[in-house]
């Protein structure tokens, strides 16, 4: 719609003379999004981008849809006749419309006051997760249902987490499958690194062409949790290879992250990706091209609009590392820089830099690079300088040039205090833990419902909406719901304070019956509850040293799996540390050395005073 309508001089005149147009950044006001996309769904049973919007004044909506061509044709109205007949009605029977508008308020208020009955989760709801990707589990191309195909992270992260706690290997089998099949088509920028939204195939072959921050933070997550399993160099490959992307086109000079990059280039989708043989071969020499393009299965008829898309589906040497191919990747990122420019969204979002923050603190954790942490780390104390009102102690959601504002969302505060507890998890520095508590009860201060539990999608003082949404399921990103779950649970596990449980119990309650009847809508909610349910282990380890020892933490590095939840008290930390987590206060610094207690189900082993021994205790459990 944004060519075919909205730079149509003939709409423009419509719209100009009789409405008050609004175009609505869906990045930087989600809360407005989520609450018509309730009001579209409502009316339609489907949403779907772009999103119209036809209201009154007081926001009340009395026609709402998605895509509609400029005129009508095969039985759809156009935007044309929508805009004329609607501004006719608006002059005849207003009354009408506002009666629209008021039915359409009360059915989303009927929508959100309507409370799913809590109740008793049982592992169960993971097998029947399971058993509905097991169904829907393309074994040709990978992934789940027809084109077009997303990645869904989460979907994977949860496959993954339940082949481990079932030992199933039928999941492990499908998510490798698809990360494989994933890797292989043209949805993976095989020149320059990092992955596209979505594929418009089955095969993962043509994508839209847009790159994400947020997806490329999820899936380098993804890929290094299978690294982590599989121990695959293939997977650590491409994990490297996407968040050196993001170091390389995405971060800005103060270390934030920007939102992403269009999938237009001078006004043609994809022509930055793709190539021809004669263009190969005029950057890299006739011989040198010829291999490069079998190796990519770029050809003369080409697979799209004439063109290639670089791929390795017909590849069955494509887990293999070619010194010569990846250095020809390297000249062709280059060419490709000079040819043709690409747009960047060089905005900077609270949440999405959280994911990525998140991201580089996993890389840091599974493949010991000092680069990682200092882009996390980086990025980090970006967010609390640049995204921060030092006035009024809230952080803001948007930045990009030097100015920041708008109010900050759930997912703000969900995703930026999970990428604090990780950080921790990277460094044990205590400082990091105490800034997520903070940021928490913030969260909760401002968004949580603590009559009927869940956390309103925007606060409780921001500018009022039509409506005040929860929103539970799980999309190309997780849910702050989901979020703010694993963060109650990591906080009441790291710290022992019952009133992280209390909350997160309430959370669960409040999850329990979405789960129930939609078990694969939220599966970041199902990956935190499976700590839960499937027997945990945590580490508390006491050292007469002032930091904590770096073997140790290399250790723990290492058994990140089996021991998410570590505590590590030392001289320096010991006060601070007290004061965020007392129970610590109960496990005295020896005089020399370092002592390990492994805790399951709540209870405590006698400490161990050796690594090597604390590894067999872990393995025994």
């Amino acid at each position: 719609m944004a060519h075919e309508s909205f730079e149509s001089l003939e709409v423009a005149e419509i719209l100009n003379r009789d409405y008050v147009c609004i175009k609505v950044d869906r990045e930087e006001r989600p809360d407005v999004d989520a609450v018509y996309m309730s009001v579209c769904m409502a009316f339609h049973g489907s949403g779907g981008w772009p999103l119209t919007v036809l209201m009154t004044p007081e926001q009340k909506p009395f026609w709402v849809g998605t895509y509609l061509p400029k005129t009508s044709q095969y039985g759809q109205m156009g935007l044309l006749e929508l805009l004329k007949s609607v501004a006719q009605l608006w002059k005849t029977d207003k009354q009408k419309l506002l009666e629209s508008g008021e039915n359409a308020v009360r059915m989303l208020e009927q929508l959100e006051t309507e409370k799913r009955p809590a109740s008793e989760l049982t592992k169960e709801v993971f097998q029947r997760a399971f058993r509905w990707f097991r169904k829907a589990y393309d074994p040709d191309w990978g992934g789940f249902g027809a084109a077009p195909k997303f990645p869904t992270p989460f979907n994977l992260l949860f496959l993954l987490r339940y082949s481990s706690a079932e030992r199933d290997e039928d999941a492990l089998k499908m998510v490798r499958h698809t990360l494989d099949q994933m890797y292989r088509g043209g949805i993976y920028d095989h020149i320059g690194g990092g992955f596209s939204r979505y594929s418009t195939d089955e095969k993962w072959l043509i994508p839209h062409f847009e790159k994400t921050l947020y997806d490329n933070a999820l899936l380098a997550q993804v890929y290094l949790k299978a690294y982590q399993k599989t121990d695959s160099p293939l997977y650590r490959r491409i994990a490297e290879n996407v968040l050196r992307y993001v170091l390389r086109e995405l971060t800005d000079e103060q270390s934030g992250f920007y939102c992403g990059q269009d999938a237009d280039s001078e006004g043609e989708e994809g022509k930055y990706y793709v190539f021809t043989p004669d263009e190969v071969a005029a950057v890299l020499g006739k011989a040198e091209a010829e291999e490069f393009c079998r190796w990519f299965g770029i050809t003369e008829t080409g697979n799209f609009e004439g063109r290639s898309v670089p791929n390795l589906i017909e590849n069955p040497r494509y887990e293999e590392r070619n010194p010569q191919i990846a250095a020809d990747c390297k000249i062709l990122a280059d060419y490709r820089l000079k040819r043709t420019v690409l747009h960047k969204d060089d905005k900077v979002l609270t949440a999405w830099n959280a994911l990525m923050i998140s991201a580089l603190a996993d890389a840091y954790i599974l493949l010991d690079e000092p680069v990682y942490l200092k882009a996390a780390q980086n990025a980090q104390q970006f967010i609390s300088e640049s995204l921060f009102n030092h006035q009024t102690c809230r952080l803001y959601h948007r930045w990009r040039k030097g100015e920041a504002g708008i109010d900050t969302q759930l997912d703000d505060y969900a995703f930026y205090a999970f990428s604090l507890l990780k950080l921790y998890q990277a460094t044990l520095r205590v400082s990091y833990l105490r800034k997520a508590i903070i940021c928490s009860k913030q969260m909760v201060d401002l968004f949580f419902d603590k009559e009927n539990g869940g956390f309103y999608l925007y606060a409780k003082d921001a500018e009022s909406l039509i409506g005040r949404p929860k929103e539970t399921d799980d999309g190309a990103l997780p849910s702050g719901n989901s979020v703010a779950l694993a963060v109650l649970l990591w906080l009441f596990r790291l710290t022992g304070e019952t009133e992280w449980n209390t909350l997160f119990q309430k959370q669960v309650r409040f999850y329990s019956g979405y789960l129930s009847d939609f078990p694969t809508a939220s599966c970041a909610a199902l990956c935190t509850l499976m700590e839960e349910f499937y027997p945990s282990q945590e580490l508390i380890c006491v050292t007469s040293g002032e930091e904590v020892p770096p073997e140790l933490l290399t250790f723990l590095h290492r058994h990140q799996e089996q021991l998410p939840f570590t505590t590590v008290k030392t001289k320096a930390n010991q006060k601070a540390l007290a004061e965020l987590a007392p129970y610590t206060e109960s496990y005295p610094i020896p005089a020399q050395g370092t002592a390990y207690y492994l805790c399951k189900e709540g209870k405590c082993s006698a400490p161990v005073t050796d690594l090597q021994t604390l590894q067999r205790l872990i393995f025994e459990s």
